[in-house]
C-alpha cells in the first residue's frame, strides 16, 4: 500500500480528474499537491502552498482541474491554479463562521456549507474579494457536513449535525429548501446515491445507514440499515466499472476502518484499508470517481492510497480457491462413501446371489452350507460387542441404514433367509453378557 506521509494532519484531500495528483488539506493551513504512479502509486511531491494560517478544511476542485478552491476556519475562500501552484483570489470573510464542506457542482456553481448551518451558493467565475453570494439558506442549525449534487433535478442536497438533511432548488426564486427532512434524532455525516439515485445512503454519528428513497420523497428514512460500531463519517461510490457497483460502497468509520458494504441484501464484502485508531473522515477515488486509486484521510499524518483491483482481485481469487477447495472435498468425501460401500466388510449379497446360494444348499451338507455362507454375511462394524465370541443373533429387521439399494431387496433376503439358518452349523460360545435361556430365538424380535 503506497502511503503518503506528510508533516501535519489532513482534512480534506481532492483528485485531478484528468492526471495522477492528488492535493490534500493540512491543520496548519497548507495545500500540498503530490504526483503518483497509475501502476505502483508511488508518489512524489510537487507544489506546497500555505494561504492562510488557520486549518484548510475542504477543498474542490474545477470540472478542468485548472483551479483548486480552499476554505476552513479562517473563513475564507481561495482559489488556486494548480499548473502554476499559486493562489489566483481569495474571498476573505465569505462566511460568518468556519467554512466546513465544498462541493464544485457546475462550471458557474459552488456550494460552502459552515459551522452555523449556513449554506452559500457562489459563482466560481466571477470569485473575488468583493464577490457576494449568489443564494444563502438558513434552514439548518449545526454544522453543514455533506453535500450531493443530483444534476438532472439541478437540486442541491445537504446533510448537517441538526439531524436532518435538505433539498435546495437552485431555479428556484424562493430562499427555501425544496424538502426538508424530519428530524432524525442522529447526526447526518454524509450522503451518497445509490442504485442510480433512486436511493440515498446516508451516515450517522450512531454508526447506522439511514436509507432515503427519492420517489417516496425526503420527509423521512424508508429503512435503516446497522452494523458499524462507530459512526459512519465519509462515503464513497465505486467505480461503475464494477459489477456491483449500484449496490456496492465504501464506508469510512471513526474506528479506522474502511469497508467495503453490499446493501440489499446487506453484507460486509470485506475491509479495504486500516487506521489503525484514527478515524477515517475523508473518502476519494481518483479519476472523477472511476479510478482505481482510492485514498484516505483521517487524524493521522498519512495519505492512504489503496489500489481497488488488487483488493477485489484477491477477493475474487479468494472465493474461487474456497470453491475449488470445496468442490475437492465434495469430491473425496463421495470417493470416501463409495469406498466404503464396496467395502468387503460391508457389502451386502446381492438378492440373486442369494437365490443362487440358497438352491446350492438344499443339495449340500449342512456343514459345507455353513461354512459357504458365513463370508456372505453382512458386517456391521458399528455394532458393539465385546469380543468375537459373542453368541449369534437370529435374523433381525432390515434397519433404515442398511446397506441394502431397495426395501423390495431387502425383504427378499430376509424370505430367503428364512429358508435355511446359515449360522446353524457355528458353535456359538457364551458371552459375558449373554443369558441363560433355553430358546435364543425369543430374543431375535426385541
Amino acid at each position: 500500500m503506497p502511503d503518503i506521509s506528510v508533516k501535519s494532519q489532513i482534512f480534506d484531500l481532492a483528485f485531478h480528474p484528468t492526471s495522477s495528483v492528488v492535493y490534500t488539506a493540512h491543520l496548519t493551513g497548507s495545500i500540498h499537491s503530490f504526483a503518483y504512479d497509475d501502476a505502483t502509486g508511488d508518489s512524489t511531491a510537487g507544489f506546497t502552498l500555505r494561504p492562510t494560517k488557520r486549518s484548510v478544511r475542504a477543498l474542490a476542485l474545477s470540472p478542468d482541474g485548472g483551479k483548486l478552491y480552499a476554505a476552513g476556519k479562517a473563513k475564507a475562500i481561495h482559489t488556486i491554479d494548480t499548473t502554476t501552484g499559486t493562489q489566483i483570489s481569495n474571498l476573505s470573510s465569505a462566511h460568518n463562521a468556519p467554512i466546513n464542506c465544498m462541493l464544485h457542482c457546475t462550471p458557474q456553481l459552488l456550494a460552502t456549507g459552515d459551522d452555523d448551518g449556513v449554506i452559500k451558493l457562489w459563482d466560481p467565475r466571477i470569485l473575488s474579494d468583493a464577490s457576494k453570494p449568489t443564494r444563502e439558506y438558513t434552514h439548518h442549525f449545526d454544522f453543514v457536513s455533506d453535500f450531493l449534487w443530483l444534476e438532472d433535478k439541478k437540486q442541491l442536497v445537504a446533510t448537517s449535525g441538526d439531524g436532518t438533511l435538505s433539498v435546495m432548488d437552485v431555479r428556484a426564486k424562493k430562499i427555501e429548501p425544496f424538502a426538508h427532512s424530519e428530524d432524525q434524532e442522529d447526526e447526518l455525516l454524509s450522503i451518497l446515491p445509490i442504485r442510480g439515485a433512486t436511493k440515498f445512503v446516508v451516515g450517522t454519528q450512531l454508526g447506522v445507514l439511514s436509507i432515503f428513497s427519492r420517489q417516496k420523497g425526503w420527509g423521512d428514512c424508508v429503512d435503516r440499515i446497522p452494523g458499524h460500531p462507530h459512526s459512519v463519517d465519509a462515503l464513497c461510490a465505486l467505480p461503475s466499472s464494477y459489477p456491483s457497483s449500484t449496490n456496492t460502497i465504501l464506508t469510512g468509520s471513526s474506528d479506522g476502518l474502511l469497508r467495503v458494504v453490499e446493501l440489499f441484501p446487506t453484507k460486509l464484502v470485506g475491509v479495504v484499508a486500516d487506521h489503525g485508531e484514527w478515524p477515517i473522515e475523508r473518502i476519494k477515488i481518483d479519476r472523477g470517481g472511476e479510478g482505481r486509486w482510492v485514498g484516505s484521510v483521517g487524524h493521522e499524518d498519512v495519505l492512504r492510497m489503496t489500489d481497488l483491483r488488487e483488493v477485489f482481485e484477491d477477493e475474487d481469487g479468494e472465493e474461487g480457491d474456497a470453491d475449488a477447495r470445496e468442490d475437492e472435498s465434495e469430491e473425496e468425501e463421495a470417493g470416501e462413501r463409495e469406498d466404503q460401500f464396496a467395502s468387503p466388510r460391508r457389502q451386502v449379497v446381492a438378492p440373486s446371489a442369494l437365490d443362487a446360494d440358497s438352491s446350492d444348499s438344499d443339495s449340500e451338507s449342512d456343514e459345507d452350507t455353513a461354512t459357504a455362507a458365513a463370508p456372505a454375511t453382512a458386517i456391521d462394524p458399528d455394532v458393539d460387542s465385546d469380543d468375537e465370541e459373542a453368541p449369534p443373533v437370529a435374523e433381525e429387521e432390515p434397519q433404515a441404514d442398511a446397506d441394502s439399494d431397495s426395501d423390495e431387496g431387502v425383504k427378499e433376503r430376509v424370505k430367503k433367509r428364512k429358508k435355511k439358518d446359515k449360522l446353524s452349523g457355528r458353535v456359538a460360545k457364551k458371552g459375558r453378557n449373554d443369558v441363560d435361556v433355553a430358546d435364543k430365538g425369543f430374543f431375535s424380535g426385541l
